[in-house]
């Protein structure tokens, strides 16, 4: 985990919704942002490179959609691999951390407000501040194709 004070932002992984939250590491606190429109889970690379010039943030965290089991399925492996495209794309350090409960819990938590997406994208960011061992550095793999723009 980074060590540094500053900004974290969460995304919760979608084919066509990514949700967006900001943590604050001198709090450990987190807020939902926004919600970004996906195609095919393929973002706007210009909204993520907006939200990174304006919160300049330290690290990335990625929601990982891990079965009850803690096996992984397609959904996993597709947000694995968004996560090493947003870390090649903005050569920040990017983080995957299981998310098995988040939405379950957004929908019983009556205290967060927003859409789901990004309430989903809070609980990721908290996860990275609350509790690191369910969050794991995602490792770049060299000979992954560039994600077109």
């Amino acid at each position: 985990m980074a060590a540094r004070d500053g900004y974290v932002l969460g995304i919760d992984f979608g084919l066509k919704h990514m949700g967006i939250a900001v943590g604050q590491t001198v709090t450990r606190t987190a807020s939902g942002l926004t919600t970004l429109q996906a195609r095919n889970g393929k973002p706007n690379w210009s909204e993520i490179d907006q939200l990174v010039v304006q919160y300049r943030p330290i690290a990335l965290v990625v929601g990982l959609p891990l079965n009850m089991d803690g096996s992984g399925s397609d959904m996993s492996e597709r947000a694995d691999t968004f996560a090493q495209h947003v870390a090649r794309h903005t050569s920040l350090p990017t983080y995957l951390a299981d998310e098995r409960l988040s939405s379950w819990a957004v929908k019983d938590d009556a205290a967060l407000t927003g859409d789901i997406h990004a309430r989903s994208a809070c609980l990721i960011a908290q996860a990275y501040f609350s509790d690191p061992s369910v969050c794991q550095l995602v490792e770049v793999e060299s000979d992954l194709p560039a994600q077109p723009r």
